[in-house]
């Protein structure tokens, strides 16, 4: 990824409607305020891929996410990863795979990426704390040997030095030239959120309306939007 690239200020949208229509309304509704959308099939009562890709113009982000790593899916692991490569054959610009998932199933969705225009964004999430400083580095360097194109890691804050230390990581992802999303979950890790794009971060996620949070302490894309306007 090149440096413009890595520079970008993203705000990806996730969606948390259920229903086909009310995702497409939402995604519609707001594509022209974020750079990207994050669809959750797993969130979908009926997940699909196409109407997505064709419908909208804004880079999509598809996430699959299992109940294993706080999400929803309830299929088996190779229909969960079915939809991901069909996403990467559709022409998602971005696919989610984590990065505690099956050695074979992030082998798959990386081969198809790589043949494919598709970046794989390698994934990591503690909901319940943010781990010892030796245990985010030793999962950043994961990431960055996993053959990911972009490391997410997400952790709950508990204090305001938890999310010190999780922005610290992009320290090293500038080091290491790998672009990396890392921010924290929970009031205390409000602030990353947001602090995470302007200290060099690829990507931070934002929900549709205070209401519709897919994560804690989610921030609305109003707030962070305004919030990088006064920043600027």
């Amino acid at each position: 990824m090149d440096t413009a690239q890595r520079c970008q200020k993203n705000i990806c949208l996730s969606i948390a409607e259920p229903s086909l229509a009310g995702a497409l309304a939402v995604a519609h509704r707001l594509e022209d305020r974020v750079d990207v959308i994050e669809i959750r099939l797993d969130l979908l009562d009926a997940p699909v891929v196409q109407p997505f890709v064709e419908g909208l113009k804004v880079p999509l982000l598809f996430t699959n996410r299992p109940q294993w790593e706080g999400g929803h899916w309830q299929g088996t692991e190779e229909e969960r990863i079915a939809l991901l490569t069909e996403a990467i054959a559709c022409g998602a610009a971005y696919v989610d795979i984590e990065l505690l998932a099956p050695a074979e199933s992030r082998g798959q969705i990386i081969a198809a990426a790589a043949l494919a225009q598709t970046k794989v964004i390698v994934s990591w999430h503690n909901f319940t704390e943010t781990p010892a400083d030796e245990v985010l580095v030793d999962i950043f360097n994961r990431q960055r040997q996993s053959g990911a194109d972009i490391g997410k890691i997400v952790t709950m804050a508990h204090d305001h030095t938890d999310s010190l230390r999780v922005l610290g990581l992009q320290l090293l992802a500038a080091a290491e030239n790998f672009p990396l999303a890392a921010f924290c979950m929970g009031q205390a890790g409000k602030i990353s959120r947001a602090a995470t794009l302007e200290l060099g971060g690829i990507l931070t996620y934002a929900a549709a309306d205070r209401q519709s949070c897919t994560a804690p302490g989610q921030l609305s894309v109003d707030d962070l939007r305004t919030i990088q306007e006064l920043v600027r």
